[in-house]
């Protein structure tokens, strides 16, 4: 089967830059990767291809010879039209997934040295946590629970059965992994038999299945900053999964969601809440005491306070946990029209609006801009 143009496989121009040939190859190794597609074929091929296509292609002098020669310029059984062969895809593999995954020196997909079985990075996990409000604004601390793995106890981590031992794969001779040739093309890939780990149990441990590890759980404290948004996650450096082959251990991500609260809605470090005020209140004048994540504060409400009006209260909000000063909490008033009057009331109220219709316009400002404003729509 003919290879693919390298360009066609990364979905890049023939002039692409450095970095767009990088973040093509970056986006696709993430889709691919056999870590995160343990049992496709298909998705293994597609990963190995685009390996190979970066490989040449963020190389200089590989690059300029397949651009002039094609397939035949990058073969290495052919270098008289300017192959360079297959080598250097450490470097490459590494400097990609060292920005992806913060690990140096290529931890998913590496050698563990020379002729050696292929390490691979553990995976990655997330713990989802659900807290309060208050709890992300003052800070907190918890306990999760989350699974692991130990040292096969029957064992001892090797695999085998007591009595017996792992043996050097036969297929690939202990390296972990095989040369696939077929004309002009040569490939290396993981060795099927051994997966990659250079020896194979013939009597596999009853209690582990040959694993080396069984599964349990272990309990991890959790500080969640003060200030945290929701989103948020909080990375647990090397309590993921286990890496294969001695690769080092994945992360574990606590992404932090917070609850809805009765009283406030938040808005990056700034609260926002509604607050209901007697009418009275709000036509007379007065103080209102509002709740804040902090206690209770007063404030003043002046006279002729219509609904709707917000009022900022300055650093009544949160202290986000890259911020250097609280945000503010916003009080949006309501005012409460009375229910269930008496008929005092009643007659209290009619008097009062009578009072108010002999004063004339002076006294509902908006009402009348609002009557004049629907007059002049009709006229």
């Amino acid at each position: 089967m003919a290879k693919r143009d390298y360009y066609d496989v990364l979905g890049v121009a023939k002039n692409a830059s450095e970095d767009e040939i990088k973040k093509a190859y970056r986006k696709l190794a993430m889709k691919y990767h056999p870590d995160r597609n343990p049992d496709s074929k298909d998705a293994e091929d597609h990963f190995k291809e685009a390996k190979e296509a970066y490989e040449m292609l963020s190389d200089a002098q590989k690059r300029a010879a397949y651009d002039q020669y094609g397939h035949a310029g990058v073969d290495p059984n052919m270098a008289g039209a300017g192959g360079q062969g297959f080598g250097g895809f450490a470097e490459a593999f590494g400097d990609i997934f060292g920005d992806i995954f913060g690990q140096a020196g290529g931890a998913r997909g590496g050698r563990g040295g020379a002729g050696g079985p292929q390490q691979y990075r553990g995976a990655d996990l997330r713990y989802s946590m659900e807290i309060t409000l208050e709890q992300a604004a003052h800070g907190y601390e918890t306990q999760i629970r989350v699974p692991s793995w130990t040292t096969c106890d029957i064992c001892h981590g090797n695999g085998a059965k007591p009595g017996t031992k792992p043996e050097t794969c036969p297929t690939c001779g202990g390296s972990g992994a095989v040369r696939m040739s077929q004309g002009f093309f040569s490939i290396q890939q993981t060795c099927p038999k051994c997966h990659g780990s250079g020896s194979y149990i013939p009597e596999p441990c009853t209690n582990c299945h040959g694993a080396g590890k069984v599964k349990q759980t272990k309990t991890l404290e959790v500080k969640i900053p003060a200030g945290i948004d929701d989103g948020m996650r909080i990375r647990s450096a090397g309590n993921g999964e286990p890496g294969l082959n001695g690769g080092p251990p994945g992360d574990l991500f606590v992404e932090i969601h917070i609850k809805a609260h009765t009283v406030f809605e938040r808005d990056g470090d700034d609260l926002h809440c509604q607050m209901p005020i007697a009418f009275t209140t709000a036509a007379l004048g007065g103080e209102i005491e509002v709740p804040t994540l902090s206690g209770r504060v007063t404030f003043p409400v002046p006279e002729g306070t219509q609904s709707g009006r917000t009022f900022r209260l300055r650093s009544k909000g949160i202290k986000g946990v890259r911020a250097s000063v609280p945000g503010d909490l916003y009080v949006h008033v309501v005012v409460e029209t009375p229910v269930k009057l008496t008929d005092t009331q009643r007659d209290l109220l009619k008097q009062f609006e009578k009072s108010l219709n002999e004063g004339g316009a002076r006294h509902s400002p908006q009402s009348k801009g609002w009557f004049d404003r629907v007059k002049s729509f009709f006229e």
